[in-house]
């Protein structure tokens, strides 16, 4: 039941007091308490706002504390939600009114419905604001987390690209999507070449395909059992895309499968459970998932969502302008927000790559690419409309970033070389796999005049998380020149490549 202003009033003096005291203990009277599960995340994160994330044990409310050194008052406690077993314990609460271009300290802890004094540990996050004026930004991307039977294996350290990731100190974290690996199961060993094991920790959720909302829930929950992420969640604020493996591989609405893993053959229905898992267990601060996140004047991340409104896959060379991966409503947004947008950087965050080609199968293809490099067709020619209406209304600066293929690359495509004329050169960098198999290399379309300036495929398929080949990318733009450098670095955080874009 709700508290009572009273009751809130009584609880945050209690907490205030416990909290200052002695921060790991509860007050001796205390026989039971909450507990945080799987730790803090953040999101969202703008200029004066961003959202905080948590999941607790039982039926409790979520409490917050933004803590500034720099006022001697005690800092005020914000009510967050009531966590019940509705969300699978999860809560969030987006906290307003933070200082601009700042690193902002929060503190969150569970309260008893029962007894509001009784509080849990708490955990303490942080994140930095966006600017309002034109600083140094920093961002990580990748893709791709426990798949293909990798999962968490604590004879490598886990999780450890998260650790590299923390190394550069990035402003935010996007997540180009597999977050999950539904469709993956995992075992408890696996036989690597050379006579090696690997060792995955397994829970109950993550031994067969996901096809409850328990089951999808239990594997977003599975990756934050790492301490790595667990620790970076808790320091780097994410963005999120959603890809397939989040429901199962190259999946597309209206689908009906044809796999004997499977007791529901429905994909619309396996991919409700699934977003509904999706915003629970992730800092989100929508529900749609294509949205525009600005981080100052400097830089516009226009994330898409390549897989809600996607057409079937087959062979993908239709002329009919209707069809295609974004949907009408989210392609006129994105032209209509690539024309509104002043900052000096349009990075789109497309979580399929644009010219690399994708099969599904003898003949189907996943991805926006089909293989022939004349005037697009199919998929194309929705890209090529966006890219066309760039030109017209004089749209600079605008990047792509990618993952999806599970290997690096950095693609530069060049009207001189294309089918078509009407854009303007632009860069595509392809990251990931963050713990997954890795795979590759992917054969180029020509139809938008891509050059694979860089890519580093594994020596085999399915090259596993012990042997490397893991990598994320690195954004970094300066302030004062306004340049953009892109990085691809590996495993360790060492850069593979790297490139600097004049603004």
């Amino acid at each position: 039941m709700p508290l009572s202003r009273r009751q809130f009033l009584q609880a945050s003096a209690v907490a205030g007091a416990a909290l200052v005291a002695d921060p790991g203990r509860a007050p001796a009277f205390v026989r039971s308490r909450p507990g945080i599960t799987h730790g803090i995340q953040s999101g969202e994160v703008a200029t004066r706002s961003g959202v905080v994330w948590t999941r607790a044990d039982r039926p409790s409310r979520m409490l917050l504390q933004v803590l500034d050194s720099r006022h001697r008052r005690r800092p005020r406690w914000i009510e967050g939600p009531v966590l019940t077993g509705d969300t699978d314990y999860t809560g969030k609460v987006r906290l307003r009114g933070l200082p601009p271009g700042r690193r902002v300290e929060y503190r969150v802890v569970l309260q008893d419905l029962r007894n509001p004094a009784v509080l849990s540990e708490p955990q303490v996050g942080s994140f930095r604001t966006a600017p309002v004026d034109e600083r140094d930004v920093s961002f990580v991307w990748g893709a791709d987390i426990a798949g293909q039977g990798w999962g968490i294996n604590p004879d490598i350290g886990g999780y450890r690209i998260f650790r590299s990731m923390a190394n550069v100190d990035p402003d935010f974290f996007l997540c180009s999507g597999d977050h999950i690996y539904a469709d993956n199961p995992l075992t408890e060993t696996v036989a690597l070449p050379g006579g090696r094991t690997w060792r995955n920790i397994v829970t109950p959720e993550k031994t067969k395909v996901a096809e409850t909302l328990a089951e999808f829930r239990g594997n977003f929950a599975y990756n934050l059992l790492d301490e790595n992420l667990r620790t970076f969640a808790g320091s780097v604020p994410q963005l999120n895309q959603w890809d397939d493996h989040e429901v199962l591989n190259n999946w597309y609405p209206g689908e009906i499968l044809d796999d004997p893993r499977y007791s529901e053959r429905r994909v619309d229905v396996l991919a409700a459970r699934s977003k509904q898992a999706f915003f629970e267990w992730l800092p989100i601060g929508s529900r749609q998932i294509y949205r525009k996140v600005s981080h100052g004047p400097l830089l516009d991340v226009f994330l898409l969502d390549m897989r809600t409104y996607k057409d079937p896959n087959d062979e993908n060379v239709y002329a009919d302008p209707r069809r295609g991966l974004l949907g009408g409503a989210q392609r006129e947004w994105l032209k209509r927000e690539l024309a509104a947008s002043r900052a000096t950087w349009k990075v789109i965050a497309n979580d399929l790559p644009l010219g690399l080609i994708v099969p599904d199968g003898p003949t189907a293809l996943e991805g926006v690419a089909q293989g022939d490099p004349g005037p697009p067709r199919g998929r194309e020619l929705e890209f090529a409309e966006v890219l066309g209406f760039a030109h017209r209304r004089g749209v600079r600066g605008i990047v792509l970033i990618t993952a999806d293929v599970h290997y690096p690359a950095a693609h530069r495509y060049d009207p001189s070389r294309a089918a078509i004329g009407a854009f303007d050169p632009f860069w595509e960098f392809v990251a990931g796999p963050l713990n997954a198999g890795a795979f590759g290399p992917n054969a180029l379309d020509g139809t938008f005049g891509p050059e694979a300036v860089f890519a580093e495929p594994p020596p085999a398929p399915n090259t596993s998380p012990a042997d490397g080949h893991q990598f994320f990318g690195h954004v970094a733009i300066e302030a004062q020149s306004r340049v953009m450098t892109v990085a691809l670095r590996d495993i360790d955080g060492r850069e593979r490549f790297s490139v600097d874009l004049a603004p």
